[in-house]
């Protein structure tokens, strides 16, 4: 591996930090991130995560069924998880955190590995393919950033604890590069991989974050809510 593909992942570590950082930040602004999240998470679900899992299932032969059955039973299972053991726990601890943040969370920082993942087979196929999928991961990284801090925030997590999840969706890329530069993973898993995230997304996008936009009905959370729909899908038309 070149410096070039290394300093495109330092750059996607860079990206991502700084995306999260600014949600940190201006907590004034939440219900503004609340917007672009779900928005952001809504768009790149059907613009980048959907598209990619059923490309991948048709290249194995793999039937589009399985791939919607199980995008149903991702969204289904957080949807109970949160409605009722999730909830019921709420209930009995007042301080308890939401374990929503972190399971969201998580799943952006395997995400971003994934992303990783992308880089470094597609530079090993063919640099100048691995250097455009890069620079469209770099861009989405920043997205990223702020959908992990703002999960974790709007979840009652602890700043400290949104730190951390940050600081591990920002490492995510690199090691995904730096593995899958070397190795290869099956093209079936994959593809049902990024469908349990599109049930995920979809839930934690639109049941989860954008009801949050409804407590501040103005013209700015809905343009928020628009820009960032907007601006994932110029970002997955750049590949």
């Amino acid at each position: 591996m070149d410096f070039i593909i290394l300093g495109l992942a330092v750059t996607t570590f860079l990206s991502t930090l700084i995306g999260g950082t600014l949600a940190i930040k201006f907590k004034k602004a939440l219900p503004y991130f609340f917007a672009f999240a779900s928005g952001t998470l809504i768009a790149v679900t059907f613009f980048d995560i959907l598209p990619e899992s059923l490309q991948l299932s048709r290249s194995v032969n793999l039937s589009i069924r399985y791939i919607m059955i199980t995008i149903v039973a991702s969204f289904l299972f957080y949807s109970l998880l949160e409605k009722y053991f999730l909830i019921h726990r709420h209930n009995e601890d007042e301080n308890h955190g939401h374990i929503m943040g972190p399971i969201g969370a998580g799943s952006l920082v395997i995400h971003s590995f994934l992303d990783g993942a992308a880089i470094g087979t597609a530079y090993r196929i063919n640099p100048s393919i691995g250097l455009i999928v890069a620079l469209a991961v770099i861009f989405h990284d920043f997205t990223d950033g702020i959908n992990t801090v703002t999960l974790m925030l709007k979840n009652k997590q602890h700043v400290k604890n949104a730190k951390i999840f940050l600081l591990m969706d920002a490492m995510a890329p690199i090691v995904g590069i730096l593995i899958f530069s070397f190795i290869d993973i099956s093209q079936t898993v994959l593809s049902l991989i990024l469908a349990v995230f599109a049930g995920e997304f979809i839930y934690i996008g639109a049941v989860n974050l954008l009801p949050e936009t409804y407590k501040h009905p103005n013209w700015k959370t809905v343009f928020t809510t628009i820009f960032g729909v907007s601006l994932i899908l110029i970002l997955t038309s750049i590949v």
